[in-house]
């Protein structure tokens, strides 16, 4: 059986098993929630703030199984959450810019996608995250991604061109996360490693 065969098999399955499951696990735990909340009459705000919130749990699982699922099996799917991705980093507040990076470093699971997200501008989007970043929060995501990026050789080849290594070198220590050294460290090291230096 092709490749292709067992992918059209796998997507029906999950059309015709997976989704409705999910859809009706769902349903039953957001009412079972809301029943057992409802036995105590007098909590009536507590039950609509956890009504609101399990609410709002169960959506977020739903949709990043969704996401997963779709990403594996239907590549423009992939694609168009990449460039949203890549769109986050444009946004001014910094949460969704680390929403941005954070998908971003998933994505970047082989050399072709690496690349993909580069030529979508995702390279020269974090590295402007980087050199914007105020937080260490933000400068974390942004080293974080650039190292999942830069597993690629021709990713890394990419960010020097773009100046990557002066930027990376210039990004401050965190007194409170050692994980923003650590990544600071082993992105010029790949650089080290593959004969980059700093451009003039």
């Amino acid at each position: 059986m092709s490749k292709q065969k067992i992918y059209v098999i796998l997507i029906l399955l999950g059309q015709t098993l997976v989704f409705p499951a999910m859809l009706l696990f769902l349903s039953t735990a957001d009412k079972f929630f809301v029943c057992a909340l409802r036995c105590f009459p007098d909590e009536r705000s507590l039950e609509q703030e956890a009504e609101r919130k399990i609410g709002w749990v169960l959506k977020l699982i739903f949709a990043g199984t969704a996401t997963v699922v779709g990403y594996q099996f239907f590549p423009y799917l992939g694609d168009n959450l990449m460039q949203q991705s890549v769109s986050l980093l444009h946004v001014k507040d910094p949460l969704f810019k680390r929403m941005g990076a954070s998908r971003l470093a998933r994505f970047a699971i082989d050399d072709e996608r690496r690349m993909k997200i580069v030529e979508m501008g995702g390279a020269q989007g974090l590295l402007n995250m980087l050199g914007a970043a105020k937080d260490d929060r933000t400068r974390k995501e942004a080293l974080k991604a650039l190292l999942a990026l830069s597993r690629s050789d021709e990713a890394v080849g990419a960010l020097h061109d773009a100046g990557a290594i002066s930027l990376i070198t210039s990004t401050p220590d965190s007194a409170e996360d050692v994980e923003v050294e650590r990544f600071k460290s082993n992105l010029l090291k790949r650089f080290q490693d593959l004969r980059y230096e700093a451009s003039s």
